[in-house]
């Protein structure tokens, strides 16, 4: 009898240590993982019907909440949506939140740790609760220039940093959409919308990336650069070297051979310097570096751009980190690799982060978004400021392969982005999807000798000719813009 006391004693301990351990969890260690989650309703309900703070840029709001109904005091409207429907995400009752209305619902509910004092105040005064507003660093006339850019019915991406702080001064792609039609109160039309959005291709409603934070594609020649930067860290090469340029590299054992890029001059010598290999994107002679220094240099030098590794935080976007340089390659899929093809992917904002450690000398700064967070008396309750978020390279390697990319605009391929009094750095990419269609890249940045703005372009799925013309004419376009404000 008494032993059948003792165990039932037992269990009932274990029982209540097992129910206190998974309350303790779910207050104290993973509370924020589960307030960050986007399917968490039970937060958005908290504060769905409240005053919360706007999204700003420009001086103008791109998110804020206005007077609702009677049963809900305030509604969230977008009054720019598709311009900003990346960046904003949505505030829905139903289906949670997403882009910065998720990463900054604390801020923005004003329910964060420096809000403790309003939320005070508000609680004395009777007042319903407010939120802050949070500006960012966008640009609102280059933000609108970039998605202008980008044709209707073409899924394409831009994002255009400061590379000196990593600040965002634009970030749009296509298609967008409407986050109206998900924030609304109706939930019959919020359902009937949302399940007619999820059918278009290339917007993802259910996480916090957009184009340029979560489409993870080959980045084709822009991966060239990973290439020179690696090959001059080696020792084994530098600026004077020769590098073999045949039309077609051959693999021992095998038919196959990985042909030189069939635009530019490639074709009119057998041999190169890095700049005319810069200059018309030619694929055998960094195939034949990556050959030379082996898979782990180039994968090495890849991380060190950031190529799969974290983007830090300050972005305040979830994004996709991608799956950095491939394994266990064998020789023509290291050759592949190294021109980015085969399975090599990085997102959109990942190559403007590269190229701009190449602007600043080797840094790569954190990007950022958020320029400012001011409470409902407009006092700054947090400002960001600029972050090193790793080194890239060495300052000589940086201004060397800035050299060869303004060689590239000037003389080569990406000339379609010269800008007329400035010194730009640029490299084209096409990456080849079969049928004739690529995604057609442009990366670089201006003024070459003290960089003000960098511009990454991709568009999907196009030919060559669209390609060419939707790419270097259009960074042509927003680093005039930047540069003549």
């Amino acid at each position: 009898m008494n032993q059948a006391i003792r165990n039932s004693w037992v269990a009932a301990i274990a029982m209540f240590a097992l129910i206190f351990g998974a309350l303790s969890y779910v207050q104290v260690v993973g509370a924020d993982e589960l307030k960050a989650n986007a399917w968490n309703n039970r937060a958005i309900l908290q504060d769905y019907c409240n005053d919360r703070g706007a999204i700003i840029v420009g001086g103008a709001p791109v998110a804020e909440s206005v007077e609702g109904t009677e049963q809900c005091k305030f509604q969230r409207t977008y009054p720019q949506p598709e311009l900003y429907a990346g960046l904003t995400g949505y505030f829905s009752q139903n289906y949670g939140a997403t882009g910065l209305e998720q990463a900054m619902r604390e801020q923005l509910a004003g329910s964060s740790d420096q809000q403790f004092l309003d939320r005070v105040g508000q609680l004395f005064l009777g007042n319903q609760p407010k939120g802050a507003s949070v500006e960012l660093t966008v640009d609102p006339k280059i933000q609108k220039l970039a998605y202008d850019l980008i044709p209707d019915g073409q899924r394409g991406s831009i994002v255009v940093t400061n590379p000196k702080t990593g600040a965002i001064l634009a970030m749009a792609s296509k298609p967008s959409y409407n986050p109206n039609l998900i924030a609304t109160q109706d939930p019959v039309a919020e359902s009937t919308n949302i399940n007619e959005l999820v059918k278009v291709p290339g917007i993802n409603l259910n996480q916090n990336v957009s184009g340029p934070t979560g489409e993870l594609l080959a980045p084709g020649s822009v991966f060239k650069l990973v290439d020179a930067a690696a090959a001059l860290n080696s020792g084994k090469y530098n600026k004077d070297s020769v590098l073999p340029n045949p039309a077609n590299m051959p693999f021992p054992g095998i038919q196959y051979t990985l042909p030189n890029y069939a635009g530019g001059n490639c074709y009119t010598q057998d041999t190169a310097s890095f700049a005319f290999a810069l200059q018309q994107s030619c694929n055998t002679p960094f195939a034949s570096i990556a050959l030379d220094l082996g898979r782990d240099a180039i994968a090495q030098q890849a991380a060190k751009f950031g190529f799969g590794e974290d983007l830090g935080d300050q972005l305040k976007l979830q994004y996709a980190k991608g799956n950095g340089f491939p394994k266990d390659l064998d020789g023509p899929g290291l050759a592949q690799s190294a021109i980015g093809q085969k399975d090599v992917r990085a997102t959109p904002l990942q190559v403007a982060l590269m190229t701009a450690a190449i602007a600043n000398g080797g840094i790569q700064m954190s990007p950022s978004l958020v320029k400012t967070v001011r409470s409902p008396d407009l006092r700054v309750i947090d400002e960001p400021k600029p972050e090193a978020l790793r080194t890239s390279t060495t300052p000589d390697i940086a201004r060397q392969i800035t050299e060869w990319m303004t060689s590239a605009v000037s003389q080569g391929i990406a000339r379609g982005a010269a800008v007329q009094g400035v010194q730009v750095a640029g490299k084209t990419g096409t990456a080849e999807l079969g049928n004739g269609l690529n995604n057609s890249w442009f990366t670089g940045f201006a003024p070459a000798n003290n960089p003000q703005v960098g511009v990454t372009i991709v568009m999907e799925g196009v030919d060559i000719t669209t390609g060419a013309q939707l790419t270097s004419p259009n960074a042509k376009k927003i680093f005039e813009a930047v540069l003549n404000k």
